[in-house]
């Protein structure tokens, strides 16, 4: 029996950086890379993404290095992206209508097919390259076009009971980009995405960089 490769959960949070740099080194018609070339394309170390890849069973070969359409081939195959995925964009507000624009998902294996808002302004319009429904008709929807990840962008108050409808359709992974803790069962991949909670996190960063300068005194 087959033993699935178990990859930490931090190797496949850089799996995606790899998979970037991958690409445009294809279209580069570049054939094979060095570790170290690649660490920095992806903004890593070396030794960092030879140890990341052995996950993946790839160990390059010295003095010639990685095969950069295998590496395309693998991360896909490993982030579940050799077949498109169906998302739904559940908030038609400004942010999901920017994320509906966002010109860069069907490149990397998303294809939004369904989008929902409570707002009847808004219901019926178009969205991206599909029609706004109503949320009452998610867990339907979202069944009949077999989504398998939900981007959440409503308001905080609505987060849960979107999430819920979600999950209830058959949504695998969720995406929440409203400021508050979502639930869903053990069986759901959830990831939140807090903007102002990055920005605060910049602005510590900001304010040791002119800490150190003050410090530091004039030249």
């Amino acid at each position: 029996m087959v033993t699935a490769r178990r990859i930490p959960v931090a190797t496949v949070a850089r799996l995606p950086l790899y998979l970037r740099a991958l690409d445009e080194l294809a279209l580069e018609r570049i054939a094979t890379i060095s570790s170290d070339e690649l660490a920095g394309r992806a903004g890593v170390n070396g030794a960092q993404v030879r140890k990341d890849l052995s996950h993946l069973g790839s160990y390059g070969t010295r003095g010639v290095g990685y095969d950069v359409a295998y590496l395309v081939r693998e991360i896909n195959r490993q982030l579940g992206l050799s077949e498109n995925q169906r998302v739904a964009i559940v908030g038609a507000g400004n942010l999901g209508q920017a994320l509906a624009r966002y010109g860069g998902f069907p490149a990397r294996g998303f294809e939004v097919v369904a989008a929902f808002d409570t707002d009847p302004a808004k219901i019926g319009s178009r969205f991206g390259s599909t029609v706004v429904q109503p949320v009452s008709e998610m867990a339907t929807v979202i069944a009949d076009e077999k989504v398998s990840v939900a981007l959440i962008t409503v308001p905080a108050a609505a987060a849960q009971s979107a999430v819920d409808a979600a999950v209830a359709g058959g949504v695998r992974s969720i995406l929440n980009f409203a400021p508050t803790t979502v639930s869903v069962p053990a069986t759901v991949a959830l990831r939140h995405v807090d903007l102002g909670i990055e920005l605060q996190i910049l602005s510590f960063y900001t304010r040791r960089a002119d800490e150190t300068v003050a410090a530091a005194g004039p030249e």
